[in-house]
Protein backbone atom coordinates (compact mmCIF):
# COMPACT_ATOMS: atom_id res chain seq x y z
CA UNK A 1 0.00 0.00 0.00
CA UNK A 2 1.30 3.65 -0.74
CA UNK A 3 2.32 5.37 2.64
CA UNK A 4 -0.52 6.29 5.24
CA UNK A 5 -0.64 10.20 5.70
CA UNK A 6 -0.14 10.32 9.81
CA UNK A 7 -2.16 13.55 10.85
CA UNK A 8 -0.44 14.90 14.76
CA UNK A 9 -3.33 16.79 15.89
CA UNK A 10 -2.22 20.02 18.16
CA UNK A 11 -5.69 21.19 17.72
CA UNK A 12 -5.85 23.92 20.65
CA UNK A 13 -3.57 21.49 22.93
CA UNK A 14 -1.09 25.04 22.81
CA UNK A 15 -3.26 26.66 25.42
CA UNK A 16 -3.22 29.92 23.51
CA UNK A 17 0.50 30.15 24.24
CA UNK A 18 2.88 30.47 21.05
CA UNK A 19 5.73 28.59 23.35
CA UNK A 20 3.67 25.38 23.69
CA UNK A 21 2.55 25.57 19.82
CA UNK A 22 6.10 25.51 18.91
CA UNK A 23 7.03 22.68 21.07
CA UNK A 24 4.21 20.55 19.75
CA UNK A 25 5.93 20.76 16.04
CA UNK A 26 8.79 19.88 17.59
CA UNK A 27 6.97 16.79 19.15
CA UNK A 28 5.35 15.91 16.29
CA UNK A 29 8.43 16.14 13.82
CA UNK A 30 10.50 13.70 16.32
CA UNK A 31 7.60 11.22 16.49
CA UNK A 32 7.87 10.94 12.22
CA UNK A 33 4.06 12.57 11.91
CA UNK A 34 3.70 13.95 8.14
CA UNK A 35 1.65 17.11 9.63
CA UNK A 36 1.21 18.71 12.69
CA UNK A 37 -2.07 19.79 12.44
CA UNK A 38 -3.47 23.25 14.44
CA UNK A 39 -7.29 24.97 14.48
CA UNK A 40 -8.12 27.76 12.21
CA UNK A 41 -10.81 30.33 13.97
CA UNK A 42 -12.34 33.43 15.52
CA UNK A 43 -14.24 32.93 18.25
CA UNK A 44 -16.92 35.78 17.01
CA UNK A 45 -17.36 33.81 14.14
CA UNK A 46 -17.70 29.97 15.32
CA UNK A 47 -20.03 30.04 18.45
CA UNK A 48 -22.50 32.52 19.82
CA UNK A 49 -21.65 33.92 23.11
CA UNK A 50 -24.54 31.93 25.29
CA UNK A 51 -23.43 28.97 23.64
CA UNK A 52 -22.65 25.99 26.37
CA UNK A 53 -19.62 23.65 26.33
CA UNK A 54 -19.76 20.20 25.16
CA UNK A 55 -19.65 17.46 28.61
CA UNK A 56 -16.52 16.67 27.90
CA UNK A 57 -15.29 20.16 27.82
CA UNK A 58 -16.88 20.72 31.02
CA UNK A 59 -15.41 17.58 32.63
CA UNK A 60 -12.28 18.77 31.70
CA UNK A 61 -12.16 22.86 32.27
CA UNK A 62 -14.92 23.33 34.53
CA UNK A 63 -17.96 25.03 33.77
CA UNK A 64 -17.03 28.81 35.17
CA UNK A 65 -16.95 29.95 31.65
CA UNK A 66 -18.69 29.89 28.39
CA UNK A 67 -17.65 28.15 25.17
CA UNK A 68 -16.80 31.28 23.94
CA UNK A 69 -14.75 32.66 26.67
CA UNK A 70 -13.44 29.20 26.61
CA UNK A 71 -12.24 29.07 22.48
CA UNK A 72 -11.00 32.81 23.02
CA UNK A 73 -8.18 31.92 24.70
CA UNK A 74 -7.20 29.29 22.40
CA UNK A 75 -7.60 31.57 19.10
CA UNK A 76 -4.25 31.70 17.10
CA UNK A 77 -3.39 34.73 15.48
CA UNK A 78 -2.61 35.29 11.45
CA UNK A 79 0.99 36.50 12.91
CA UNK A 80 1.04 33.12 14.99
CA UNK A 81 0.22 30.92 11.74
CA UNK A 82 2.90 32.46 9.85
CA UNK A 83 5.57 31.37 12.54
CA UNK A 84 4.28 28.32 13.00
CA UNK A 85 4.48 27.42 9.45
CA UNK A 86 7.99 28.68 9.20
CA UNK A 87 9.12 26.55 12.38
CA UNK A 88 7.51 23.16 10.65
CA UNK A 89 9.45 23.66 7.50
CA UNK A 90 12.50 24.08 9.61
CA UNK A 91 11.39 20.91 11.19
CA UNK A 92 10.82 19.13 8.04
CA UNK A 93 7.11 18.73 9.52
CA UNK A 94 3.98 19.67 7.20
CA UNK A 95 1.48 22.39 8.32
CA UNK A 96 -1.78 21.94 8.50
CA UNK A 97 -5.36 23.73 10.44
CA UNK A 98 -9.07 23.34 10.36
CA UNK A 99 -10.88 26.06 9.48
CA UNK A 100 -13.98 26.73 11.04
CA UNK A 101 -15.73 29.81 9.36
CA UNK A 102 -14.99 31.23 6.30
CA UNK A 103 -12.67 34.45 7.13
CA UNK A 104 -10.56 31.91 8.45
CA UNK A 105 -10.88 29.23 5.05
CA UNK A 106 -9.73 32.11 3.37
CA UNK A 107 -6.92 33.01 5.53
CA UNK A 108 -5.71 29.49 4.90
CA UNK A 109 -5.93 29.87 1.34
CA UNK A 110 -3.82 32.94 0.92
CA UNK A 111 -1.31 31.41 2.71
CA UNK A 112 -0.50 28.60 0.76
CA UNK A 113 -2.45 25.86 2.10
CA UNK A 114 -2.10 22.92 -0.20
CA UNK A 115 -4.82 20.65 1.31
CA UNK A 116 -7.79 21.51 3.56
CA UNK A 117 -9.12 19.58 6.17
CA UNK A 118 -13.14 20.02 7.15
CA UNK A 119 -13.90 19.60 10.87
CA UNK A 120 -16.79 16.85 11.49
CA UNK A 121 -19.39 19.68 12.82
CA UNK A 122 -18.90 21.66 8.98
CA UNK A 123 -20.00 18.59 7.53
CA UNK A 124 -23.62 20.12 7.22
CA UNK A 125 -22.79 23.98 6.55
CA UNK A 126 -23.27 23.80 2.74
CA UNK A 127 -21.80 27.26 2.05
CA UNK A 128 -18.53 26.48 3.79
CA UNK A 129 -18.26 23.57 1.84
CA UNK A 130 -18.75 25.36 -1.17
CA UNK A 131 -16.39 27.66 -0.27
CA UNK A 132 -13.80 25.01 0.19
CA UNK A 133 -14.42 23.14 -2.87
CA UNK A 134 -14.13 26.59 -4.82
CA UNK A 135 -10.03 26.54 -3.87
CA UNK A 136 -9.87 23.50 -5.97
CA UNK A 137 -7.63 21.79 -4.08
CA UNK A 138 -7.14 18.10 -2.27
CA UNK A 139 -9.57 17.77 0.79
CA UNK A 140 -9.93 15.48 3.83
CA UNK A 141 -13.43 15.23 5.07
CA UNK A 142 -14.04 14.27 8.81
CA UNK A 143 -17.60 12.42 9.24
CA UNK A 144 -17.98 12.37 13.13
CA UNK A 145 -21.90 12.35 14.05
CA UNK A 146 -22.90 11.93 10.84
CA UNK A 147 -25.36 9.74 9.54
CA UNK A 148 -24.40 8.04 5.50
CA UNK A 149 -26.95 10.16 3.99
CA UNK A 150 -25.47 13.37 5.64
CA UNK A 151 -21.81 12.17 4.20
CA UNK A 152 -23.57 11.49 0.86
CA UNK A 153 -25.34 15.06 1.02
CA UNK A 154 -21.61 16.64 1.91
CA UNK A 155 -19.67 14.88 -1.23
CA UNK A 156 -22.13 15.95 -3.58
CA UNK A 157 -21.69 19.42 -2.47
CA UNK A 158 -18.11 19.19 -3.01
CA UNK A 159 -18.48 17.29 -6.58
CA UNK A 160 -20.89 19.74 -8.08
CA UNK A 161 -18.37 22.92 -7.05
CA UNK A 162 -15.15 21.79 -8.64
CA UNK A 163 -13.79 18.66 -6.94
CA UNK A 164 -13.50 15.30 -7.99
CA UNK A 165 -13.51 11.98 -5.57
CA UNK A 166 -9.87 11.61 -6.34
CA UNK A 167 -9.53 15.14 -4.73
CA UNK A 168 -11.17 13.80 -1.40
CA UNK A 169 -10.43 11.36 1.92
CA UNK A 170 -13.21 10.58 4.00
CA UNK A 171 -12.15 9.75 7.76
CA UNK A 172 -14.92 7.77 9.94
CA UNK A 173 -14.47 9.51 13.00
CA UNK A 174 -16.77 9.28 16.15
CA UNK A 175 -17.04 12.36 17.81
CA UNK A 176 -16.19 12.28 21.57
CA UNK A 177 -13.35 13.16 24.33
CA UNK A 178 -12.46 10.18 24.85
CA UNK A 179 -14.53 7.93 22.26
CA UNK A 180 -15.57 4.82 23.89
CA UNK A 181 -14.52 1.24 22.27
CA UNK A 182 -18.02 0.19 21.94
CA UNK A 183 -18.69 3.49 20.03
CA UNK A 184 -15.83 3.37 17.65
CA UNK A 185 -17.45 0.95 14.83
CA UNK A 186 -14.26 0.69 12.73
CA UNK A 187 -15.85 -1.06 9.89
CA UNK A 188 -18.20 1.72 9.14
CA UNK A 189 -14.87 3.28 7.81
CA UNK A 190 -14.94 0.06 4.71
CA UNK A 191 -19.21 0.66 4.56
CA UNK A 192 -18.00 4.34 3.55
CA UNK A 193 -15.55 3.57 0.64
CA UNK A 194 -17.44 0.74 -0.47
CA UNK A 195 -20.66 3.22 -0.84
CA UNK A 196 -18.99 5.95 -2.30
CA UNK A 197 -15.62 4.71 -3.66
CA UNK A 198 -13.42 6.91 -2.30
CA UNK A 199 -10.10 6.84 0.33
CA UNK A 200 -10.77 6.71 3.75
CA UNK A 201 -9.04 7.07 6.32
CA UNK A 202 -9.81 7.28 10.59
CA UNK A 203 -9.93 10.39 12.61
CA UNK A 204 -9.29 8.91 16.17
CA UNK A 205 -10.44 10.20 19.78
CA UNK A 206 -9.90 7.00 21.81
CA UNK A 207 -7.09 6.33 24.41
CA UNK A 208 -4.22 4.35 23.26
CA UNK A 209 -3.28 3.69 19.54
CA UNK A 210 -4.57 -0.04 18.74
CA UNK A 211 -7.42 1.44 17.05
CA UNK A 212 -5.86 3.71 14.76
CA UNK A 213 -3.72 0.78 13.84
CA UNK A 214 -6.20 -1.42 13.38
CA UNK A 215 -7.60 0.89 11.26
CA UNK A 216 -4.69 1.00 9.01
CA UNK A 217 -5.00 -2.75 8.44
CA UNK A 218 -8.46 -2.28 7.29
CA UNK A 219 -7.41 -0.32 4.60
CA UNK A 220 -6.90 3.48 6.25
CA UNK A 221 -4.88 5.67 3.91
CA UNK A 222 -4.72 8.85 6.35
CA UNK A 223 -4.85 8.57 10.68
CA UNK A 224 -5.49 11.49 12.44
CA UNK A 225 -4.61 11.25 16.02
CA UNK A 226 -4.75 14.00 18.71
CA UNK A 227 -1.41 14.86 20.82
CA UNK A 228 -0.13 17.16 23.66
CA UNK A 229 2.90 17.22 25.74
CA UNK A 230 1.37 16.38 28.57
CA UNK A 231 -2.18 15.01 29.11
CA UNK A 232 -2.27 16.85 32.89
CA UNK A 233 -2.46 20.22 31.38
CA UNK A 234 -5.03 22.05 31.88
CA UNK A 235 -7.53 22.46 28.70
CA UNK A 236 -10.44 20.74 26.79
CA UNK A 237 -8.27 18.16 24.87
CA UNK A 238 -5.47 17.12 26.86
CA UNK A 239 -6.84 14.41 28.53
CA UNK A 240 -8.00 12.20 25.06
CA UNK A 241 -4.72 12.99 23.70
CA UNK A 242 -1.19 11.13 23.01
CA UNK A 243 1.82 12.40 24.55
CA UNK A 244 4.90 12.64 22.54
CA UNK A 245 6.11 9.00 23.22
CA UNK A 246 3.10 7.65 22.51
CA UNK A 247 2.86 9.44 19.57
CA UNK A 248 6.03 8.05 18.36
CA UNK A 249 5.17 4.64 19.01
CA UNK A 250 1.80 5.22 17.00
CA UNK A 251 3.65 6.18 13.75
CA UNK A 252 6.64 3.42 14.33
CA UNK A 253 3.54 0.69 14.33
CA UNK A 254 1.82 2.27 11.52
CA UNK A 255 4.72 2.26 9.55
CA UNK A 256 5.31 -1.38 9.83
CA UNK A 257 1.92 -2.47 9.38
CA UNK A 258 2.12 -0.59 5.96
CA UNK A 259 5.31 -2.77 5.16
CA UNK A 260 3.67 -5.80 6.94
CA UNK A 261 0.46 -5.49 4.44
CA UNK A 262 2.33 -6.36 1.58
CA UNK A 263 0.82 -6.66 -1.85
CA UNK A 264 -1.83 -9.26 -0.97
CA UNK A 265 -0.10 -11.97 -3.38
CA UNK A 266 0.47 -15.76 -1.26
CA UNK A 267 3.89 -16.91 -2.58
CA UNK A 268 6.94 -18.06 -0.81
CA UNK A 269 9.42 -15.50 0.29
CA UNK A 270 12.81 -15.33 0.05
CA UNK A 271 13.02 -15.74 4.02
CA UNK A 272 10.85 -19.12 3.98
CA UNK A 273 12.63 -20.40 1.11
CA UNK A 274 15.65 -21.16 2.98
CA UNK A 275 13.21 -22.28 6.17
CA UNK A 276 11.24 -24.49 3.91
CA UNK A 277 14.29 -26.87 3.75
CA UNK A 278 14.60 -27.34 7.00
CA UNK A 279 11.17 -27.59 8.42
CA UNK A 280 9.31 -29.76 5.84
CA UNK A 281 9.69 -32.96 5.39
CA UNK A 282 11.12 -35.12 2.39
CA UNK A 283 11.16 -39.38 1.81
CA UNK A 284 13.51 -41.19 3.69
CA UNK A 285 14.47 -44.66 3.91
CA UNK A 286 13.02 -46.77 7.34
CA UNK A 287 15.08 -49.49 6.90
CA UNK A 288 18.30 -50.89 5.36
CA UNK A 289 17.44 -52.06 1.79
CA UNK A 290 18.59 -54.32 -0.71
CA UNK A 291 19.45 -53.66 -4.80
CA UNK A 292 16.38 -54.60 -6.71
CA UNK A 293 14.15 -54.51 -3.70
CA UNK A 294 10.62 -52.96 -4.51
CA UNK A 295 9.52 -50.15 -2.43
CA UNK A 296 6.55 -50.96 -0.41
CA UNK A 297 4.96 -48.42 2.08
CA UNK A 298 6.82 -49.41 5.04
CA UNK A 299 10.33 -49.53 3.72
CA UNK A 300 9.87 -45.18 3.70
CA UNK A 301 9.66 -42.73 6.38
CA UNK A 302 8.89 -38.90 6.03
CA UNK A 303 11.68 -36.87 7.85
CA UNK A 304 12.90 -33.18 7.53
CA UNK A 305 15.17 -32.32 5.81
CA UNK A 306 13.00 -31.37 3.02
CA UNK A 307 15.77 -31.31 0.57
CA UNK A 308 14.75 -34.35 -1.10
CA UNK A 309 11.76 -36.42 -2.60
CA UNK A 310 8.74 -33.43 -1.29
CA UNK A 311 6.10 -35.55 1.10
CA UNK A 312 3.62 -34.64 -1.24
CA UNK A 313 5.38 -37.24 -3.42
CA UNK A 314 5.49 -40.46 -1.73
CA UNK A 315 2.67 -42.16 -3.73
CA UNK A 316 4.96 -41.75 -6.62
CA UNK A 317 8.11 -43.60 -4.96
CA UNK A 318 6.18 -46.55 -3.87
CA UNK A 319 6.14 -49.59 -6.02
CA UNK A 320 9.75 -48.61 -7.92
CA UNK A 321 12.51 -50.98 -7.95
CA UNK A 322 15.81 -49.80 -6.27
CA UNK A 323 18.97 -49.55 -8.37
CA UNK A 324 20.95 -50.27 -5.42
CA UNK A 325 21.49 -51.32 -1.46
CA UNK A 326 20.46 -48.34 0.83
CA UNK A 327 21.03 -48.03 4.18
CA UNK A 328 18.10 -47.23 6.85
CA UNK A 329 17.94 -42.70 7.05
CA UNK A 330 19.02 -42.03 3.95
CA UNK A 331 17.25 -39.63 1.76
CA UNK A 332 15.60 -41.22 -1.46
CA UNK A 333 17.40 -40.26 -4.84
CA UNK A 334 15.85 -40.53 -8.17
CA UNK A 335 19.18 -42.33 -8.80
CA UNK A 336 18.23 -45.03 -6.45
CA UNK A 337 15.37 -45.70 -8.26
CA UNK A 338 14.36 -47.95 -11.38
CA UNK A 339 11.79 -46.96 -13.76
Amino acid sequence: MNKVLIIAEAGVNHNGDMAIAMQLVDAAAKAGADYVKFQTFKAEDLVSRSAKKADYQVANTGNDDSQFAMLKKLELSEEDHLILIEHCKKNKVKFLSSAFDPSSLDILNAMGMELFKIPSGEITNYPYLVKVASYRKPVILSTGMSTMEEISAALDVLLKNGLSKKDIIILHCTTEYPAPMQDVNLLAMQTIQKEFQVEVGYSDHTIGIEIPIAAVALGATVIEKHFTLDKKMEGPDHKASLEPKELKAMVAAIRNIEVALGDGVKKLTEVEKKNSLVVRKSVHYAKDLDAGHVIGNTDVSLKRPGSGFPASKLSDIVGKKLSKAVKTDEMVSPEDLIE
